[in-house]
This record gives structure tokens, sequence and C-alpha cells, in this order.
């Protein structure tokens, strides 16, 4: 498949997918990481493009956080997780001298840099690009939107926590959606219910269904619940690939179903 001029790096992208949330804390990049990693298992090629450019959390959840990016023709290189090529990432926080470095850019300086993620980035064949953004409905939304024109979105998935103070910020990214005329694939209600490490019972220590009732309220499709699970905290905070550890997990199950309602979602588009 030869590169076309209109869509520039992305032309061998088949598909664009942003992963949004109303309110930060929702464990957005944590979904975004998971469903990369269970979209590899499932045979795809991926990518993540961390536009989170405040809070880069996905090469600390994938373990290459001291990483350099290198130079091709084409554009920068993107950080490949295997030697076959089969999960790349870019993020601001391979740019960063020092980790802890804050980024206190003004919006223009921050759309800059988008624009480069989008257009800059050689990322080669790939199946599915998931970009992960900020909450809200800032200027980085907009700034992926707008260089992501030439290319087709096949749409948004929704992260959203069960309590109300959560569906109600995501109430706002669905008008948003509306508004831009993106696609919403669905809405995934995270943090719902905990799995003791000990005996896997499945406990609602916030309120349940939120997310669901979302859906239901907005005619949006309803991707699937993810629990609490300290052995999914424990692998992202070391790295490890979640789904090869514990394949027996009713959270593997769980993001496994939401990876095969995006596969058919988009191949029915």
């Amino acid at each position: 498949m030869e590169p076309s001029d209109d869509k520039g790096n992305l032309a061998e992208v088949r598909h664009v997918v942003l992963v949004l949330s109303g309110k930060g804390g929702v464990g957005k990049s944590t979904l975004t990481t998971e469903l990369a990693l269970a979209l590899r298992h499932a045979g795809k090629k991926v990518g993540i493009l961390d536009v989170d450019l405040c809070g880069p959390s996905i090469p600390r959840m994938l373990c290459v956080g001291q990483q350099e990016v290198h130079q091709c023709d084409a554009g920068w290189v993107p950080v490949y997780m295997d030697a076959q090529k089969t999960l790349a990432v870019m993020s601001i926080g391979f740019l960063l001298e020092n980790p802890d470095d804050a980024v206190v850019w003004r919006g223009p300086k921050k759309t800059a840099l988008i624009g480069q993620f989008v257009s800059d980035v050689a990322w080669g064949e790939l199946d599915f690009l998931l970009v992960d953004t900020p909450p809200g409905t800032s200027d980085e939304h907009l700034a992926v939107m707008e260089n992501l024109r030439k290319h087709k979105v096949d749409g948004a998935i929704l992260v959203t926590t069960p309590q109300a103070v959560s569906t109600g910020d995501v109430r706002r990214e669905i008008t948003f959606c509306k508004k831009i005329g993106l696609r919403i694939l669905g809405i995934v209600e995270n943090m719902s219910g905990f799995v003791c490490p000990h005996c896997s019972e499945c406990s609602n220590i916030f309120s349940k269904g939120g997310g669901e009732e979302l859906a239901k309220l907005t005619g949006s499709p309803f991707l699937g619940c993810i629990p609490l699970d300290p052995q999914l905290s424990t692998s992202v905070e070391e790295g490890k690939d979640f789904s090869q550890a514990f394949p027996e997990s009713a959270t593997f199950s769980a993001i496994s179903q939401i990876a095969t309602a995006i596969l058919a979602s988009v191949d029915a588009a």
C-alpha cells in the first residue's frame, strides 16, 4: 500500500479511533493501553498517539519512558514495543529531557505539536491508531480533529466512571462529538465495581450502571463495564501486559469484549 499525498504518513493507517473523557482520572489512558494490547493480541498492528501533552501517561504504562525519538526520511519514527513492530507509540513524554518536567504551554504551541504528531510521525502500516486525548473539549481535541480532517476518523470511545459527577461531564463530551460530526463508537463504564484479589467477588463500592444509563439516554452504544482490579493496577504501574499475566480474569474478559465490539463496529461502518 503506497502512501498517498493527501493522507501523508496516515495513508497506511486503516482505522483511527479517539479515546475521550469529560473528566480526568476515569482511566482513559489505562483503557487506551489495554485496548491496544487486546487488539494486538487479536492479530492487529496498533499505534498509540498520546496527545495528553500535560499528562503523558502512556510511556509509563508501557514501560518505555526513557526512549529517544529518531528521524527518518518520512519524519519521526515512533517507539516500537517489539521487534515485529506490532505496537507503536508516540508521546511528548519521549521528547522531555526530564520526565518530571512540566509542559507549560499556551494553546498555539500545543496545537502546533499536535499537528506535527499527526503529520510527521512515520507510522507505516497500521490496523488501528488509538489517540489518547486529555480530558475535556479543549484546544487539543480541536487540533486533533482539524489535523485528521483528510483522514477518515472512525469515531470515539467515551470513558466514564459510574458516578453522576462523571457521567454529567461525558454528556458534554457527547455534545462535542455531535457538534463536530464525530461518530460515537460507544461508552465504557470504568471502575464499575471492585474485584477482590482473594476471592474474585465484585463489590460495587461506587454506584453502578451510570455509563449504561447514559448510553440509553443519549442513544449511544454501550461497550461494557470494566471493574476496579488491583491486578490491572499493578500491571499498569509496572508496565506489564495484563492480558498475558491474567488471561482468566473477569477484567481481561471485559476488555476483550470491548475490543471485539470495536472491531465489529469499524468493520460494519
